[in-house]
């Protein structure tokens, strides 16, 4: 997955990371080609691999866990059909667009982790982009009302305007604790939205966190950007030095 530069993202990225005095507010959104890299060529070969009926088989998907929390009596989210056109009874995923979407999780959290074991039963298809939207804003408002105020409109036109939001098919990534980027202790509540563009082949991912005041955690994102902040300060006062003794 190639991550395509995005200045509106960029921007909003910046806005995503605040503090509300009970907790922090750490988001970002992310622009990704469906074109492989090296990394994905080779997580491409091993599923290829491993599907006895190609690219196209379908795998099993969790319900939305949205839809679970709300307890809806009624089934809202669309059933997958195969080609001869049955409904299964639970929403599935062919291996190529679980492989596009493993591959957007490499890509936004690499180094520091790793999913290319995720299983199907990992994700979900979310209802509709109403319903995507609906749970991102009650969220965000209930833990930052005015500062998301400010932001949301402008947060949404810069999706739209990337992927074509009602173009989209809208997956999430709800894992177990021990596979979660988000499983330390304080995180309140988080979430990992995909909105998938087939004609575009493109991925906008839509990441975001909230972290207690009172967790450990707390703050650990600037302390990491001030530490990788002064290690290129270093680097380049290294490289400045080199470059006086050379001459």
């Amino acid at each position: 997955m190639k991550l395509l530069e995005s200045s509106r993202f960029e921007a909003i990225n910046s806005a995503l990371c605040f503090e509300t005095g009970d907790c922090k507010i750490v988001g970002r959104i992310e622009s990704y080609s469906c074109k492989m890299v090296g990394s994905d060529k080779r997580l491409f070969k091993t599923m290829n691999a491993e599907a006895s009926g190609g690219l196209n088989d379908l795998q099993a998907l969790s319900p939305p866990q949205s839809v679970l929390i709300s307890q809806s009596p009624s089934r809202l989210y669309s059933r997958s059909q195969s080609d001869d056109g049955e409904g299964h009874l639970c929403d599935t995923i062919n291996r190529k667009t679980l492989f596009h979407l493993i591959g957007t999780l490499n890509a936004s959290f690499h180094p520091d982790y790793d999913f290319s074991q995720a299983k199907s039963d990992e994700f979900s298809r979310e209802p509709s982009v109403d319903w995507v939207m609906n749970t991102v804003d009650s969220n965000l408002f209930a833990t930052a009302n005015q500062a998301y105020s400010a932001l949301r409109s402008h947060l949404w036109a810069a999706v739209d305007s990337e992927i074509s939001l009602h173009e989209c098919e809208i997956f999430s990534y709800n894992p177990d604790l021990a596979s979660d980027p988000y499983g330390e202790d304080g995180c309140l509540w988080s979430f990992n939205y995909f909105f998938y563009n087939r004609r575009l082949k493109r991925i906008v991912f839509f990441t975001c966190r909230a972290v207690s005041a009172n967790s450990s955690e707390y703050g650990r994102d600037d302390l990491e950007l001030e530490m990788n902040m002064e290690l290129e300060e270093e680097c380049i006062a290294q490289a400045s030095r080199v470059t006086q003794e050379a001459f």
